[in-house]
């Protein structure tokens, strides 16, 4: 269940990572959440507050046209760092080179969907002149809150759902591809 719920949280850390970890920092206070003694700093209230305020930052800034991009270019390293706190803080008894492989495929994970929400962003940007990407942004606070409750709930669905968010973050990417390429065919041909 644990292999569970860290990869539910590093798919949603991809999406919004300071909201999934202040997510997490919740789910100790309730006690759905039991991370490793050298993660009891996310059961203190002064955190949890300021994971909030980050988080409610990080929701608000994203729906802001030009604040979206300044943030998503900060959160390429944000992103994969915090994945990489939230696996090594969901897995219990492992040897720290096991523990250390595990977190850096979590990082990766979030940086790939992070990657693809991106590209998702720039076609929106593309194709609406930046009027659409309040509302993919909405979804993704969806998705992103979505994944990291149920990552506590029912970690094995969250898991699955996280599964998706890949695969539709990979369809993104390979979309954006041929668009970009298709473009630039075109435009050879001009």
């Amino acid at each position: 269940m644990q292999y569970a719920i860290a990869y539910a949280l590093s798919s949603a850390a991809g999406l919004r990572a300071i909201f999934a970890l202040a997510v997490a920092s919740l789910a100790v206070h309730a006690g759905w959440f039991h991370p490793p003694a050298n993660f009891a700093w996310l059961d203190a209230w002064p955190v949890t507050i300021a994971l909030l305020v980050l988080a409610a930052i990080e929701l608000l800034a994203d729906k802001v046209p030009l604040l979206d991009h300044s943030l998503h270019v900060a959160q390429t390293v944000l992103k994969p760092a915090i994945a990489a706190v939230l696996v090594a803080g969901s897995l219990h008894g492992l040897p720290g080179p096991a523990l250390v492989s595990l977190a850096i495929l979590g990082a990766l994970n979030a940086l790939g969907i992070h990657a693809a929400a991106a590209s998702g962003r720039g076609l929106s940007t593309t194709f609406t002149g930046g009027f659409g990407n309040p509302i993919v942004s909405l979804l993704e606070d969806m998705a992103a809150l979505g994944l990291s409750v149920l990552a506590f709930l029912t970690p094995w669905l969250a898991a699955i759902l996280a599964l998706l968010v890949g695969a539709i973050a990979v369809r993104v990417l390979v979309g954006v591809r041929r668009t970009l390429f298709a473009k630039a065919r075109a435009n050879v041909g001009d």
